[in-house]
């Protein structure tokens, strides 16, 4: 039931944006005695998990796996450098292009990271029955679907606006 049961039905872009923040903010709170925010660890797990797959990421690779702008990246590696949990070198193959690799202490952060975020996960799917639930693995599939249809560029026009009839 939403919150309010005579308010309006939100429409799925609200409903996907209020959960995502939800979950951020825990996923935050959770790994904030790490040092780390959520941002952070949206670049530290993906290349933890490049590296044990025994890859030696570019920028761009990490950012086509993680989902997340390439210059984003790039911003975020810079300040997680900063910190000494990863290196950025050169690519030998590519002049233009910089790789990337946790360090030691990285290595270790992202792991207490990723434990925590999975012991987390149980928690945040439990109104669904928990983690291995059918009803969380419909939605999976159902995230999955949305993530895998392609988009369109198009824009709100004004005439959108005024008939109310915004995506």
């Amino acid at each position: 039931m939403t919150e309010q049961a005579d308010a309006p039905e939100a429409p799925p872009t609200g409903l996907v944006w209020r959960l995502s923040m939800r979950w951020r903010t825990a996923i935050d709170r959770a790994i904030a005695p790490l040092g780390l925010t959520h941002a952070q660890y949206a670049v530290l797990a993906p290349l933890l998990s490049m590296e044990r797959a025994g890859r030696r990421p570019s920028q761009r690779q990490l950012a086509d796996f993680s989902g997340l702008e390439p210059l984003y990246v790039s911003k975020l590696a810079r300040a997680l450098e900063r910190s000494g949990l990863i290196e950025r070198t050169g690519n030998p193959d590519d002049t233009r292009a910089v790789q990337l690799a946790l360090t030691d202490r990285g290595r270790e952060v992202a792991g207490r990271a990723v434990a925590l975020v999975i012991g987390l996960q149980e928690e945040l799917t439990a109104p669904l029955g928990g983690l291995h639930s059918p009803r969380t693995r419909a939605l999976l599939e159902s995230l999955h679907a949305l993530l895998d249809a392609p988009t369109t560029s198009r824009r709100p026009t004004p005439s959108d606006t005024e008939t109310g009839e915004l995506p």
